[in-house]
């Protein structure tokens, strides 16, 4: 999931898109109170009545241990920004992907600008993302292979933060709006005919990790009040149906292949940012997570931080019984994993990646996130 293609360079997707864009029209967009407020497509019917954590918690969710990592973690990682703002490491440094995880992390504890202990580190991982926000739409740092990915994880990060910035009008306001306006526009145009997305800004293929990344990108846009085409999220459900499994798992496109935990959790995650919570396609997919991927004892370590990351948000949104037993777990694990100097280990795209993951997993009791929220 964060598998970037190194052959897919920056320029050329800044080139296709560019003149993708010339010849596009734009989208018809929903009216407000259009998207996300009701089911999007015909759902199955579910087996099970679900109500999300989002409002009810279950008892002790945070601990002095959980708080006592997350400091340290938030120490170690704000020790790692750029002077300019950027986050990563190794091949994967100064990645918009990886800043605006890192982010997400500390706002996450309600740290945003002007606000908070890391209110500043925030602001300068904004001024990153936006200094790298093309007139195409597209997000993506010279180092970025894959954009699709980045330009998600970033749109997420704009939609998330747009309204924390104070009045409208201000300088940097005024930027934010306008390039995530074009980061959402970017996204309508180049899903594919199958209703999926692809590493790069073109409609021509699709897989479902990288859909969701754009699901979850239009939700948080949506939350801040931007215009979503309808109809881009009816075509991007309806392509995730067609990724599930008769074992209720997720294969990685319609066309075909195996089930497997990470793609599953983004499978459901994509249902559910789609305004989709009580379905039996949800039902399936969430007893295949609590099948394969109980935190400790998961079938592959394959995409280990993707995959808790949405699952975590998967059993959250479906709250009861999944989210206390599924929690109690997670929350454990995070601890057990975490390096004496407050970081997190990820051999393949870098610790900072690995603990902006884990720190935004571990804080989901917080309920600081908009995103977060049915």
């Amino acid at each position: 999931m964060i598998a970037f293609n190194a052959a897919n360079k920056r320029a050329l997707a800044v080139a296709v898109v560019a003149g993708l864009a010339a010849g596009a029209v734009a989208p018809a967009c929903a009216q407000d109170g259009d998207l996300f407020t009701g089911p999007v497509v015909e759902q199955q019917a579910p087996t099970t009545e679900r109500t999300s954590a989002t409002n009810d918690p279950i008892p002790d969710e945070l601990n002095a241990e959980i708080d006592a990592a997350v400091t340290a973690g938030m120490v170690w990682l704000a020790d790692r920004q750029d002077a300019d703002g950027a986050f990563g490491g190794g091949r994967f440094g100064r990645n918009v992907a990886v800043t605006s995880l890192a982010a997400i992390a500390f706002m996450a504890d309600g740290h945003t600008p002007g606000r908070g202990e890391y209110g500043d580190l925030v602001e300068k991982a904004l001024e990153y993302v936006l200094d790298n926000a093309t007139e195409s739409g597209l997000i993506a740092a010279d180092a970025d292979n894959g954009p699709m990915y980045g330009h998600g994880f970033a749109t997420l990060f704009l939609g998330e933060i747009y309204g924390m910035l104070g009045e409208e009008g201000t300088p940097q306001a005024d930027r934010a709006y306008e390039a995530l306006v074009k980061a959402v526009r970017l996204i309508e145009r180049s899903q594919n005919d199958e209703g999926g997305w692809r590493y790069n800004p073109v409609p021509y293929d699709a897989d479902v990790s990288v859909t969701i990344c754009q699901i979850m990108a239009l939700r948080a846009a949506r939350n801040a009040g931007i215009e979503v085409d309808k109809q881009v999220i009816d075509d991007a459900v309806a392509y995730v149906r067609r990724c599930q499994n008769v074992d209720g798992g997720f294969k990685y496109q319609a066309q075909g292949g195996q089930s497997a935990w990470p793609r599953t959790a983004a499978g459901v995650a994509s249902l559910q940012y789609a305004g989709v919570y009580e379905d039996e396609a949800l039902d399936d997919g969430l007893a295949y997570l609590n099948r394969t991927a109980t935190p400790g004892s998961e079938s592959s370590n394959a995409h280990y931080w993707y995959g808790h990351y949405y699952s975590v948000q998967a059993m959250f949104l479906a709250g009861g019984d999944d989210w206390a037993s599924w929690w109690t777990a997670i929350s454990e694990h995070m601890l057990s994993l975490q390096l004496e100097d407050g970081n997190w280990r990820d051999r393949s795209v870098g610790d900072e990646y690995g603990t902006a993951m884990a720190l935004i997993i571990l804080q989901m009791p917080k309920r600081y996130l908009p995103i977060f929220q049915k």
